[in-house]
């Protein structure tokens, strides 16, 4: 299948701003130079991943439109937010590291002198349009500006609930640096991005910035933002490492063999921040349920438990079938069956890794009670490095 067409000048301007732009020229050259990209579209690790619902969209709708279920995938009550304030980020961090999630896959992170913000998300809706699709659940913890100086803002990939046109364009007039995965630039300067404040990496491709360096690292997902979808942008996990401390954010991801080859040559972690929300049977080779996620961070680790694990990709949004608590529910299982470290803080409330964790479980005050035995790992080290044999029923 070769590489569409870039659109016009008349059918640009009949596109949506928030759908971003198709890469052209020297960067659609480059991505066709990439390794992870043939047959005119970027391929996942470990073979094909299922990106569309399988199953029948009967089955599909039936889970979406019953009464219970739909009652359970949205709070009971109001979600607690820590108002975070200038004083809670603006002394440094004593352990040098700290992450405040902001919701969804929103975190700041302080390490090591410097500030990265991941996949921020400040809109009302992770939608191209603002009057319809999915909601915030919570409000954000505190304005964009008023997180202060960001020294690189890291993207994992073009979807709406990662890379969000009004906080881009807020932050298009700061002096921050991006990384982002190849391709995705396009978006980015079509908003207001100047190309000299742009690093576009390839999986296994690293940049320095200040005193840190990142590396774009593979992960299990795809692209897309207008009404084609194009797969000429890649998608990513990243690896942010500085003179003390390292830390791994998963993006959106299926469980797959790679975690064990991204620790191997980067870890261990101080911390990671785990996508494991936003999962189904109906699409498992993109999103990781908790119990992946668990051994997703184990596998980062050596397959030894260590460093914070900080779930990321849940609570803010509702993008899926299961229960709005059970993302954090499951996790809290998973992770006590292998004796491994979760922070569990609610949105904007910061913490050190080396210090005082967030553990109280705070959802269960605002969602209905979840009455099931989680599938956990494995309850030895040594599961991780032979697949993880799972306890519990599904």
């Amino acid at each position: 299948m070769a590489a569409s067409s870039n659109l016009g000048p008349g059918s640009r301007a009949l596109r949506p701003l928030a759908f971003g732009a198709d890469p052209s020229g020297e960067r659609m050259a480059r991505i066709r130079r990439s390794p992870h990209f043939e047959n005119g579209v970027f391929r996942n690790p470990g073979g094909p991943a299922r990106i569309r619902p399988t199953g029948s969209n009967r089955d599909l709708a039936k889970l979406y439109l019953d009464k219970d279920a739909r009652s359970r995938r949205a709070p009971q009550g109001a979600i607690p937010v820590h108002p975070t304030t200038l004083a809670d980020i603006s002394r440094p961090p004593a352990t040098g590291l700290r992450l405040t999630w902001a919701g969804h896959s929103g975190v700041l992170a302080e390490i090591d002198g410097q500030r990265v913000l991941f996949d921020p998300v400040w809109g009302e809706r992770c939608s191209p349009f603002p009057f319809a699709g999915p909601k915030r659940l919570h409000p954000v913890p505190l304005p964009l500006a008023a997180l202060g100086p960001v020294d690189v803002v890291v993207i994992s990939h073009d979807h709406y609930d990662h890379l969000d046109l009004p906080t881009i364009k807020e932050l298009a007039g700061t002096d921050t640096v991006f990384a982002v995965p190849l391709g995705v630039g396009a978006h980015l300067e079509r908003w207001g991005v100047s190309a000299d404040r742009l690093r576009e990496l390839d999986w296994q491709e690293s940049t320095r910035i200040g005193g840190l360096t990142l590396t774009a690292t593979p992960a299990r997902h795809f692209c897309g933002r207008g009404l084609r979808n194009t797969q000429h942008t890649l998608w990513a996990s990243w690896v942010v490492a500085g003179e003390r401390h390292r830390i791994h954010h998963s993006g959106d991801t299926g469980y797959f063999d790679g975690f064990r080859d991204i620790g191997a040559a980067h870890g261990p972690f101080d911390a990671t921040m785990i996508q494991v929300g936003a999962y189904s049977d109906f699409w498992p080779d993109i999103h990781m349920t908790p119990e992946e996620g668990v051994r997703a961070h184990l596998d980062l680790q050596g397959g030894e438990p260590g460093g914070v694990l900080l779930p990321i990709h849940w609570g803010t949004f509702n993008l899926a079938p299961h229960p709005w608590a059970e993302p954090a529910e499951w996790m809290r299982a998973a992770a006590g069956a292998v004796g491994q470290a979760v922070a569990f803080p609610v949105p904007g409330q910061p913490f050190e890794p080396a210090g005082d964790l967030p553990v109280r479980p705070w959802w269960q005050d605002v969602s209905r009670p979840l009455d099931r035995e989680w599938p956990v790992p494995g309850i030895t080290p040594q599961a991780s490095r032979d697949g993880l044999d799972l306890v519990g029923e599904d």
